[in-house]
């Protein structure tokens, strides 16, 4: 069958705003380490409370435009990344870098098995293959860096937590792919951050940064994962199921492993080296597919 020479524009703007997001969202764990001893819901409610507050002035005007049934879905897409940010940056606090970003991208997982079981934006044959192909190597990433951390199965079972959280959010966000990115980012970002920040002041946790330098990292999260990285993600979804989306976030766990080393000097083994090599030829077999 010929491809339609019109969707290829759409094809070329999904795959590279993947690319975008990928790269963007690869630093996320490198900043939120970088920002501890900041307590986790703290730093993770920051970044969304302060990405909804820089995006407010150019989303406020699409709000009219969204029927309260969109706004409703915004907020529900909210406490889901509420769940995944608050789960997943603790985790890193508990868990290695690797570790903690190879379990919370199982997204795609959840996404395939939700899709087969429903038959909506069901997975195709070759994107099962690249999926089964790159979960070995986030076993791989996942299995060389095992061990590191102060308490590396909680810290692992809350980036799986953080996985369905993610789940939950593109799902909700699919059913809005016709409205602004910016407007569903904002509303979601502030409801999230704002669920993070009441829950820490709950328990007792001071809102705020542990330093001025923990502030600064906590900044450059908001700016590059959160405001680049998921708006490129949240956009994609205009033109490729929540599954395909999420495949593209599988490479982030190899990102992150390399930027760790960079930067923080974590251990790399042969086997980290090997996954990211296999994550990441499988992850471009999927983009080419889906071109």
């Amino acid at each position: 069958m010929v491809a339609n020479r019109h969707d290829e524009p759409r094809n070329r703007g999904a795959i590279w705003s993947l690319v975008v997001a990928t790269i963007a969202i690869s630093f996320a764990a490198i900043f939120f380490v970088k920002a501890q001893p900041t307590h986790p819901l703290v730093s993770a409610g920051l970044r969304l409370t302060m990405a909804a507050a820089i995006m407010f002035p150019v989303s406020a005007r699409y709000f009219k435009l969204m029927p309260n049934r969109a706004l409703i879905r915004c907020v529900f897409a909210g406490l889901c990344y509420a769940t995944h940010f608050g789960a997943w940056v603790w985790s890193l606090m508990l868990t290695s870098v690797a570790a903690s970003t190879t379990l919370v991208t199982a997204t795609p997982l959840f996404l395939g098995l939700i899709g087969w079981l429903t038959g909506r934006d069901k997975p195709t044959k070759t994107l099962w293959v690249t999926l089964g192909l790159a979960s070995g190597g986030i076993i791989l990433i996942s299995h060389g860096s095992a061990g590191a951390g102060d308490a590396p199965m909680l810290g692992n079972g809350l980036a799986l937590l953080g996985a369905l959280g993610m789940v939950g959010y593109l799902l909700l966000a699919r059913g809005l792919a016709t409205y602004s990115p910016w407007a569903i980012l904002t509303i979601a970002s502030g409801v999230g951050g704002g669920v993070l920040l009441l829950t820490a002041a709950c328990l007792g946790v001071p809102v705020e940064a542990a330093s001025t330098d923990a502030f600064f990292w906590i900044v450059m999260a908001t700016l590059i994962p959160q405001l680049i990285g998921h708006t490129a993600l949240t956009y994609s979804l205009r033109f490729a199921p929540p599954t395909a989306v999420a495949m593209a976030t599988v490479a982030e766990p190899a990102g992150a492993a390399l930027l760790a080393w960079l930067i923080l000097a974590e251990t790399i083994t042969i086997n980290v080296v090997i996954g990211c090599a296999i994550t990441i030829f499988a992850v471009a077999c999927a983009a080419r597919n889906h071109q």
